[in-house]
């Protein structure tokens, strides 16, 4: 063992075949030219070519070198495959979003299109017949926006031909410009029937023909707390519907301006916002059925002008409406119904004060004297004269009423049957 800075080259054997004859090269090969100056060089050591070994078998195999000459794999089919299932894809999810919308109102024809005068309601917006909304849009193509120079009031058809309802203090003034106008924006002319001032209560017919009449209920059939709708156009607002209750039945009210005719109502009370402009339109109830026409609101305006609505209002039932609207229209001209008694108003007397009674009239027949105090009529409490009035002109001439009543310090019964006014 030597660390080579002392090594000595070993003597050259003398004859050939002798050991490391043939490993030799001569002095004068140029690949050991430089040899002699190299310490750390053997030239004696053995020297092998070292080839890697083979992979092991039955480990994974090596991936092979792709030969850049081959033919390549052309990439159509799968390029057809991606656009196929793009395809696909886009078509459902555009299925998809068609059924969410059309399930939340949005599909295109479903809602309100803009610039359309015809609106679609949408599938969302869809109510039961029986629900408020369902009532309210069974009842809507019947109620006309009644159109006086510089007025506005509210009516409802009752015949196929053109009749409507309104209220006489909502037509008085009209002339060859009155009109209606319907749900849907159209027009037409109309002209007045006939009316009745001191029922309040008119008849106008307008042309057109083919309309929606309403479908009349029996107001003798509802009940405090009954829900209601009120139709009309207040405050000029066409087409507006609100909604509350009936709060109070037989409400008597005398209405009408300072020398004007003085209209009597033994009225539906209803909390059911009406305002100017409500007059002549329908009160409905729950099944559709209309049971009164909005004529009166109670405000704590000082004028006309400021009336506005405090949650009091004032129907004229429709048993008597119907009445006396039939009338109007078959002869021209209403009936008024009486007791054939004169009373006295404004006097607080725990009833109805007869101050004179007409002889063979209706309460002289049932036999009412000059003096009695009508307390009820027909189970209704009567304070007043305006009570009676009101009560009386509800029922239809030929009704048969129970009257109880006190003369002196005596109470006693009678029946009455009312008749119609002659004048």
């Amino acid at each position: 063992m030597t660390d080579g800075w002392n090594w000595r080259r070993p003597p050259t054997p003398s004859a050939p075949g002798a050991p490391g004859a043939g490993s030799q090269p001569s002095t004068g090969s140029p690949w050991w030219s430089d040899a002699t100056a190299d310490p750390w060089r053997d030239p004696y050591a053995p020297s092998a070519v070292v080839l890697p070994p083979p992979p092991p078998t039955g480990g994974p195999a090596l991936d092979p070198v792709a030969d850049p000459d081959a033919p390549r794999r052309s990439l159509t089919p799968i390029l057809l495959i991606c656009l196929v299932t793009a395809l696909l894809a886009g078509g459902l999810g555009g299925t998809l979003g068609y059924v969410f919308a059309v399930r939340g109102g949005l599909a295109p024809g479903n809602g309100t299109q803009i610039g359309g005068g015809n609106q679609r309601v949408p599938e969302s917006a869809q109510r039961a017949p029986e629900s408020l909304a369902g009532v309210a849009e069974s009842v809507l193509p019947s109620v006309v926006t009644v159109r006086v120079t510089g007025a506005i009031g509210s009516g409802f058809v009752v015949s196929t031909d053109g009749h409507v309802i309104t209220n006489d203090h909502v037509i008085e003034d009209a002339d060859d410009t009155l009109a209606v106008s319907f749900r849907d924006g159209s027009t037409a002319p109309a002209r007045v029937v006939g009316r009745d001032p001191e029922s309040d209560i008119a008849v106008i017919k307008v042309a057109k023909s083919g309309l929606t009449p309403v479908d009349l209920g029996d107001s003798d059939a509802i009940a405090v707390g009954d829900p209601v709708l009120a139709f009309g156009s207040p405050l000029a607002l066409v087409n507006t519907v609100t909604q509350g209750i009936v709060s109070a039945l037989d409400r008597t009210i005398e209405a009408g301006d300072p020398g004007g005719t003085t209209r009597y109502y033994a009225a539906i009370q209803t909390d059911a916002a009406v305002n100017q402009g409500n007059s002549g339109g329908p009160l409905v109830n729950a099944s559709g059925q209309v049971i009164g026409v909005n004529s009166v609101i109670r405000s704590v305006g000082g004028a006309d002008t400021e009336a506005g609505n405090i949650g009091l209002a004032f129907a004229i039932p429709m048993n008597q409406a119907k009445r006396v609207a039939q009338d109007i229209i078959d002869t021209g001209k209403a009936r008024r119904t009486v007791i054939g008694a004169e009373v006295v108003t404004g006097e607080t007397a725990g009833g109805a004060r007869l101050r004179a009674v007409e002889p063979a009239g209706p309460a002289a027949t049932a036999g009412l004297k000059s003096g009695d105090v009508i307390t009820k009529l027909d189970g209704r409490v009567v304070e007043e004269g305006t009570d009676l009035i009101a009560l009386v002109r509800k029922h239809a001439p030929g009704s048969v009423v129970a009257v109880e009543y006190r003369r002196g310090t005596k109470a006693a019964s009678a029946s009455v049957t009312l008749a119609a006014d002659t004048n």
